[in-house]
């Protein structure tokens, strides 16, 4: 498929998720079969007055196709911010419509701007006008209730290249069922690429979803969470009807432990540990004794220490 310009081999995304897809999480994902991955969120206006932080969650070298995804509600300084993202050669700039989280709603961002068609708008079409790439769009269902095909025929009017749609609204933030029908009903009336999200936790709803809404492409959140085989399951099922990749307790264990020495090269070993240690729990998750090794590991600080647990914990389980 293709969004504006960009070729994509595979239509199963992997969506940004604040604090989970870091780079080391993007790459592995990458390398069982996402088709693209997302940054982190990042803060116009943290870029617009220079916080080096901000700036330091876009670097996405080696990971093309990418898109950076921004947030914020002032088209002027979207459209400032721009030549900045640029400079790290994303493929895509995608804007966050749909986050519910209270702290990015509060200020008016996110699925906020749901509130406000006509300011979704104006903000891709300030981004669009900048950009030297495709400028996607990521929404929800609504705020309360359903407006979201208003709003994506809106943002399709100035200019998005293709929407993302999560088919709750901010009201049920993760909670019930994703409205499959709002996806299906956004990608019979638009004319640009429609990706679906909410719900999918395995293959076979990848292609429910693909089937259902006949939308272009899916995109996986929390289902990859510890499951970066769900990307290579999809791509199977699609392609061949079956799942040929199971993979076994070693070989998530053997996942983890790479994963968790990403974190600790990109991130030093303090911070890298400790944001390693939630990753570890969602790969081990359902596996025999996973309780009492996940009470060790959220007490560990340092990697060699966590290799020695992972480690061990292999032998007792094979």
């Amino acid at each position: 498929m293709k969004i504006g310009n960009v070729e994509l081999e595979s239509n199963v995304f992997l969506a940004p998720m604040a604090g989970v897809t870091d780079k080391p999480y993007r790459e592995i994902c990458r390398e069982f079969g996402a088709g693209m991955v997302y940054s982190e969120m990042i803060s116009a206006k943290g870029l617009h007055y220079g916080d080096k932080k901000t700036a330091s969650l876009m670097d996405m070298t080696g990971e093309s196709p990418c898109a950076i995804q921004i947030f914020g509600s002032e088209p002027e300084i979207i459209a400032g911010i721009i030549p900045k993202v640029m400079e790290y050669k994303p493929d895509i700039i995608d804007i966050n419509m749909g986050c519910p989280a209270p702290k990015i709603v509060n200020n008016g961002d996110g699925s906020a701007l749901m509130k406000n068609p006509e300011l979704m708008g104006r903000i891709v079409r300030a981004a669009a006008d900048a950009s030297a790439v495709p400028v996607t769009v990521k929404l929800r269902k609504g705020w309360e209730t359903d407006n979201s095909l208003l709003c994506a025929h809106i943002l399709e009017e100035n200019g998005a290249a293709a929407v993302a749609v999560h088919g709750r609204t901010r009201k049920e933030f993760y909670s019930g069922s994703a409205d499959w029908d709002v996806i299906k009903r956004i990608k019979s009336e638009l004319n640009i690429p429609v990706v679906g999200n909410g719900d999918i936790f395995k293959a076979e709803d990848a292609r429910r979803m693909l089937e259902y809404t006949g939308c272009d492409a899916v995109m996986v959140a929390r289902g990859a969470q510890g499951n970066p085989w769900i990307f290579t399951q999809i791509n199977e099922l699609l392609a061949y009807g079956e799942i040929k990749t199971i993979p076994s307790p070693r070989e998530k264990l053997m996942t983890a432990l790479k994963h968790t020495e990403r974190l600790v090269m990109t991130k030093g070993e303090a911070r890298g540990i400790k944001e390693a240690r939630k990753h570890i729990a969602w790969y081990i998750k359902g596996m025999p004794g996973s309780g009492a090794i996940k009470t060790e590991i959220f007490k560990i600080s340092d990697f060699a220490t966590m290799k020695e647990a992972l480690s061990s914990y292999i032998d007792n389980i094979l």
